[in-house]
């Protein structure tokens, strides 16, 4: 191999190496012991023992059913609503660069300081949703208490913190677009709403895949939220993957902890990359 082959590969392999000793390797390892019951010292091999409890026991299967119902529901929300927003704050408007700031603040916020801060909002004697819907004749709801409204007011949490970086990633998107095509659809006569469904929003597509790609993932990894308002309650009603997996982890069951993990991985590479290779299949459209 001559010098001027192997001088790139200096610049390369310490990021291989890196990559390979902090995620490779980790993953084959947590593979072989997602198959074992072990305690820290010795592993005994189960084989898929632990993937047949994690989808029998309803207390663990549910989590997965709602990590797919949180990731689906956070990644539309913060898609639709971070797109109109956008629109709006790249309109004429004298203060759209103090809502920008106001909008992105959330993001800027621990998401365990979100979940305790809501958690108090959302009290369901003394919180302040409750105080004002007092005030109009609505009785008591008890938004984290109630399994039917537990799950959704956490989503709901989720989207008002995550929702300024879609809108960032958007407004980017809808600013890059050339004017000319706005300017011709004026002479034409198009509608403001026409041109937003069928200029803004096709030509700002590589924008809506990333934040597609970006909630989707985050939702299936979701857990200091969902832990810092419920810890997964009541009952199992909030539980996500990542909270059963750390509940496992803290009652010493390593082994299906780790098949949860795996899980978790797998959910990521046969859900998500297929859907960016879904939704990026028609190629940038500007």
């Amino acid at each position: 191999m001559n010098k001027r082959k192997i001088y790139p590969l200096a610049f390369v392999w310490p990021a291989v190496i890196i990559f390979v000793v902090l995620f490779i390797v980790p993953t084959v390892i947590s593979f072989y012991f997602s198959f074992t019951v072990w305690d820290l010292k010795d592993a005994v091999w189960c084989g898929l023992d632990n993937y047949k409890m994690f989808f029998s026991e309803s207390s663990l299967s549910t989590s997965v059913i709602n990590t797919i119902i949180y990731a689906v529901f956070t990644c539309g929300l913060k898609v639709i609503l971070g797109f109109f927003i956008a629109v709006f704050l790249t309109s004429n408007i004298a203060t759209k660069t103090f809502i920008r700031s106001v909008v992105f603040f959330p993001t800027l916020i621990s998401s365990v300081a979100v979940g305790i801060m809501f958690k108090a909002i959302l009290h369901p004697t003394k919180g302040i949703i409750n105080v004002f819907l007092s005030l109009f004749g609505i009785g008591s709801i008890d938004w984290l208490g109630n399994t039917k409204l537990a799950l959704g007011s956490i989503i709901a949490v989720d989207v008002w913190k995550g929702l300024g970086i879609a809108v960032v990633i958007f407004i980017a998107g809808i600013q890059s677009i050339d004017k000319t095509y706005y300017e011709s659809a004026t002479i034409d006569g198009a509608s403001k709403i026409k041109s937003i469904f069928y200029i803004t929003a096709p030509l700002s597509r590589a924008a809506r895949n990333s934040v597609i790609t970006l909630a989707f993932i985050g939702g299936i990894r979701s857990f200091d939220l969902i832990w810092a308002m419920t810890k997964g309650g009541p009952g199992y009603a909030t539980d996500v993957i990542a909270s059963t997996v750390y509940k496992q982890y803290s009652s010493g069951y390593y082994g299906l902890s780790t098949a949860g993990n795996v899980i978790m991985l797998l959910m990521v590479m046969f859900l998500a990359f297929p859907l960016q290779k879904f939704i990026n299949r028609g190629g940038d459209l500007q």
